[in-house]
């Protein structure tokens, strides 16, 4: 979904997420998904990267991740 931000591949995507793309993708999980995501400070804090992204978003059950069984 990052790559979008940019027009660029995920190939190029950096693994450090700067302020702006954060909200950028906060705000693509909003639309695409209906659901905009409560977070504090500390949340916001520890998605400062794309690894701390999908370990945040997989805490809240936004995401699955790789290999891990879906929820029925």
């Amino acid at each position: 979904m990052l790559a979008g931000y940019g027009e660029r591949s995920p190939e190029q995507v950096p693994e450090d997420i700067d302020s702006m793309e954060l909200a950028w993708l906060l705000h693509q999980l909003d639309q695409r998904y209906g659901r905009a995501l409560d977070s504090d400070d500390a949340l916001l804090a520890r998605m400062g990267t794309v690894t701390g992204v999908v370990e945040v978003l997989a805490e809240l059950g936004a995401v699955r991740l790789e290999g891990e069984p879906a929820h029925d």
